[in-house]
């Protein structure tokens, strides 16, 4: 009975552990640059105020057109507490956008503030 128990045990262990990595592995910022801030003068294409992280989608002006870039966010309930509302930002929205532009090169980041076509800021960068 109590060979039973600790095998028991020890496979609970084991699949509580192998549970938790997906989890820890999710919340990872490893692919943005934490050390750098890139602003970006954006026109939002699409805000989704989701969980278990926001993503804005906006066309970033360039030399002769415009780049599509993805900002990952945080959670809605983080970003209420920062003064955010599912109707901050609309399509067409004019905004500098300031993010912790992706480590490969790609056309997006981490969000790191936002500055409103009324000139508010919000996010960590005032």
């Amino acid at each position: 009975m109590r060979r039973i128990a600790r095998s028991a045990l020890a496979a609970l262990s084991l699949a509580a552990a192998f549970t938790a990595l997906p989890a820890g592995a999710h919340h990872s910022y490893a692919m943005f640059d934490m050390t750098k801030v890139v602003a970006l003068d954006a026109t939002i294409v699409r805000f989704r105020w989701q969980n278990p992280h926001s993503f804005i989608e906006a066309n970033v002006a360039v030399k002769g057109g415009a780049e599509l870039w993805a900002v990952e966010m945080n959670s809605p309930n983080n970003l209420v507490s920062e003064g955010w509302k599912r109707t901050t930002l609309k399509p067409g929205d004019k905004v500098k956008l300031y993010i912790h532009p992706l480590r490969d090169g790609s056309k997006g980041g981490s969000y790191a503030g936002v500055r409103l076509a009324d000139g508010k800021t919000l996010g960590t960068v005032k």
